[in-house]
């Protein structure tokens, strides 16, 4: 018998599923603390979330029997995916069953700020009549410029639904092809910063990541134009709050409508919600009676399917392959997911094409696994809910032609994975190779002829190829404190430039890259994480 653990609130639609598994037991828990949660988990085989339940730290060591995670929604920011992985626990999510929902939610939000709606609303029950007061200060969407920041499953239909409000829709999304803005009827802006000069509208539709925290700050409001609404039913802690409050005083902001924050629930004492020009509600956005059901009798299916069939459906973290051929292919994944990660921080995102070469042992391998594990690593920052299953399909939605060659010869390795990846200035090359069926290194960038793991802290530079410039690196690296591990030196002797590659013991700080930046022969430089 499995049993499996539902820790947040759950629709009966959902429940009924399970009914149809006689080997699944399930148990509904609708608020369990963490410190509950790490006394009763390794009683389960899976376990159900929302938002509310955070799966980090110690709780994590204690799931000795947890074979599978199910979040009922896309983001899976409250669950550490990295380290579930190294238990060998499957985390599948539901991407797309609440897309409409927290679109709606943000199309509402705009409405509701333009016509004052809530304080309207709050002074009527006051006994109060405020026409002239709300209406003085009461705009027209029909016309405005809405600035959409990520243009995911959500931020396409935020951008559908506004056109039919009459709002031109701008957006900004580094994996958005022109020829998909075309389709969608949209602008596609080159920069953030064009959003900020230009939107009267600002709407977020982002993951919260590394890149993402506190993306909208004191330097972002600074750059807006002045009385912008600021909309965020995305995650929290994209907005710095602190920041936010300060913009709105000063009236930057005109107005913003948030269903997310930095610390959930939220602080009554808040100075952000009870300011007059907010409007706020407790992370409605996929919180529709439609979604909810729709997303608990996904998630039902495939917990069912995957205890008492093995099946797999919708995991972020592993394909769906048997344990055997995944041992297999695993470091095949891992390389071409690293390979992703890698051009992510460094190459030109507006890519029209990503052609992927296979060549040597790779060749009887199953390809599919494979790119896509490429694909999420490339993307996982814009589209959260990106995954084994659906990460080719996003990566055509937004407009990207995946081509995928093989060849049973390797001129230079036993197995080569060759990623070029074309974009309006031309393209990338990207070379991997897997040594002795599992060691992993990066073997070329471009022309330059490189060897090194892609792990850990790096500092890649593009550089005229003279004397003195690794020393002036290194100094400003030594002066600072951080160590080198590693260095690997591509070189183009025709055209006299080189690529660098520095991997660092330690995180690099902003002034450190700044510094570096200023170097005499420096052409680009680029801090990048693995």
């Amino acid at each position: 018998m499995y049993k499996v653990l539902i820790s947040d609130g759950f629709a009966q639609e959902g429940l009924e599923i399970f009914k149809q598994y006689t080997d699944i037991q399930v148990d509904v828990r609708k608020s369990v603390s963490p410190e509950e949660l790490i006394d009763i988990i390794d009683n389960f085989d899976a376990l159900i979330v929302r938002s509310a339940t955070k799966f980090k730290g110690e709780v994590i060591n204690r799931s000795v029997n947890l074979k599978v995670i199910g979040r009922a929604g896309a983001g899976v920011d409250n669950i550490d995916v990295e380290a579930v992985s190294k238990k060998g626990i499957v985390v599948m999510n539901t991407p797309g069953g609440n897309s409409s929902a927290v679109a709606e939610l943000t199309i509402a939000m705009i409405m509701a700020l333009s016509r004052n709606i809530i304080p309207a609303t709050i002074t009527m029950k006051e006994g109060k009549w405020e026409k002239k007061i709300f209406g003085k200060t009461s705009v027209e969407v029909a016309g405005k410029i809405l600035g959409v920041i990520g243009a995911g499953n959500i931020g396409s239909i935020v951008s559908d639904r506004a056109k039919g409000l009459k709002m031109e829709v701008i957006v900004f999304d580094p994996f958005l092809t022109e020829e998909k803005a075309t389709i969608m009827g949209v602008k596609k802006v080159n920069s953030i910063d064009e959003i900020y000069k230009n939107a009267d509208y600002i709407t977020l539709h982002l993951p919260k990541n590394e890149e993402t925290i506190n993306l909208i700050n004191k330097e972002s409001f600074s750059k807006m134009k002045e009385g912008v609404f600021l909309i965020n039913c995305a995650r929290g802690g994209i907005i710095n709050e602190k920041d936010l409050l300060d913009a709105l005083n000063s009236g930057k902001i005109k107005a913003a409508a948030l269903d997310v924050y930095e610390k959930e629930p939220v602080d009554p004492d808040n100075p952000l919600i009870k300011h007059p020009n907010v409007i706020c509600t407790p992370h409605l956005g996929a919180s529709s009676v439609e979604a909810q059901i729709n997303i608990a009798i996904t998630i039902a299916h495939q917990i069912g399917d995957y205890l008492t069939k093995g099946e797999i459906r919708n995991a972020i973290n592993v394909p769906s392959l048997d344990a055997t051929t995944r041992e297999i292919i695993s470091p095949y994944m891992e390389l071409a997911n690293k390979m992703g990660v890698l051009f992510r921080q460094f190459g030109n995102t507006n890519i029209t094409e990503i052609e992927i070469q296979y060549s040597g042992e790779v060749y009887n391998l199953s390809l599919s696994a494979i790119t896509n594990s490429l694909l999420i690593g490339l993307l996982c920052k814009t589209f959260e809910s990106i995954n084994f299953v659906n990460a080719q399909m996003i990566a055509k939605e937004t407009g990207i032609k995946i081509v995928e060659s093989k060849n049973s010869e390797s001129h230079d390795y036993a197995s080569q994975i060759i990623l070029i990846v074309k974009h309006k200035e031309g393209k990338t090359i990207i070379k991997g190779a897997v040594f002795s069926k599992k060691i992993i290194r990066i073997v070329g960038i471009d022309n330059f002829v490189l060897d090194f793991e892609p792990k850990g802290n790096i500092l890649l530079t593009r550089n005229k190829d003279v004397p003195g410039f690794i020393g002036e690196i290194g100094t400003i690296l030594g002066n600072a404190g951080l160590n080198i591990s590693n260095m690997e030196l591509g070189r183009d002797v025709k055209l006299k430039k080189a690529l660098c590659i520095l991997q660092i013991d330690g995180e690099i700080p902003d002034l450190v890259l700044e510094k570096v930046s200023k170097a005499s022969a420096l052409e680009e430089v680029y801090r990048i994480k693995i």
